[in-house]
């Protein structure tokens, strides 16, 4: 009984809430775009923006993907992905990039009350994005299968009658993804919470850490963003701040770190259940996170002479 009410009642509730507000901005999103489709305004954004996006492999029209993953969640862009004509390798470059560029306003707005500036977070998401997708454009083998999603259904877009129908399909399936990735996170953190287990898996990540180039301190944090995200990762953060247990200093490379890896349970479910393997998107956000907190500290060494340094906003 324990077990129904502490975990699986709690897991369902907060659920169900989530999904539901994730849904009220999603459908309305994919709807817009089915529509923008329709009338043929992404054929012209593809001819606008593909020179631009052909240094990173994707064809213009992918470019509402990528920013419409800079204002809102990842479920947003892959509602739109999945209304598209795209390739795996064009859709794990396009995973990478929205990974690491994603709900820019809500998760700068957190790590910047944690003392990291809002714009060296979304300047270096966005920045380090762009560049993730340009080496990922020169590394990834040239043929990688089949289109994930193939819009065999175009000529069947006569109506607008046609465009609702295609659009309400494609939001069932989003919506059942939504469904389970949710409730599994939620179920998982629970036992993890109920259980005690996540202090225990702090010490064990420790070495990882080190690899890292993050302080011990931040062990719990950095398993809390990967495990939830930034969102709830950011609020334990100003809470540990408060109680002295995690440092400015320490707090802002953890940031420079979650910035662009963090949440790799949903982030990597989501696109994992369309076909792209686990081992591109975890292999290279681990690379690019070790790369952009060794680049800091080098940063910081080379302007403060050593780590002892209190900035205000690092």
């Amino acid at each position: 009984m324990q077990f129904w009410n502490s975990i699986l009642l709690r897991a369902f509730k907060k659920s169900a809430r989530t999904t539901l507000w994730l849904l009220k901005i999603i459908l309305p999103i994919s709807l817009l775009v089915r529509f923008l489709d329709y009338y043929g305004v992404l054929a012209f954004l593809a001819d606008f923006l593909d020179p631009l996006f052909v240094f990173m492999g994707l064809p213009g029209s992918t470019a509402i993907v990528f920013i419409t993953s800079i204002f809102l969640p990842l479920y947003a862009p892959l509602a739109i992905i999945a209304s598209m004509t795209i390739t795996l390798r064009e859709l794990t470059i396009l995973a990478l990039m929205c990974q690491i560029s994603h709900n820019l306003p809500v998760e700068s707005a957190i790590q910047a009350r944690t003392g990291t500036s809002f714009w060296a977070m979304t300047a270096l998401r966005i920045v380090t994005s762009i560049f993730t997708g340009i080496v990922l454009n020169f590394i990834l083998p040239r043929e990688m299968g089949m289109p994930v999603f193939a819009q065999t259904d175009v000529a069947a877009m006569t109506s607008v009658a046609d465009v609702l129908l295609l659009w309400l399909k494609s939001s069932l399936h989003i919506a059942l993804l939504i469904v389970v990735i949710v409730f599994t996170l939620n179920l998982l953190y629970n036992l993890l919470e109920e259980y005690r287990l996540i202090p225990k898996l702090s010490k064990a990540v420790a070495p990882l850490l080190r690899f890292f180039g993050l302080p011990a301190s931040t062990a719990f944090l950095w398993l809390i963003g990967y495990i939830v995200g930034l969102a709830y990762g950011g609020a334990l953060m100003m809470d540990q701040m408060k109680e002295g247990k995690v440092t400015k200093t320490d707090a802002s490379l953890l940031n420079y770190h979650l910035a662009v890896s963090h949440s790799v349970l949903e982030d990597n479910l989501l696109f994992v259940a369309l076909g792209v393997s686990i081992w591109w998107i975890l292999g290279v956000r681990f690379v690019v996170a070790w790369v952009v907190v060794w680049m800091r500290r080098l940063i910081l060494r080379l302007r403060f002479g050593d780590m002892s340094f209190k900035p205000d906003h690092c």
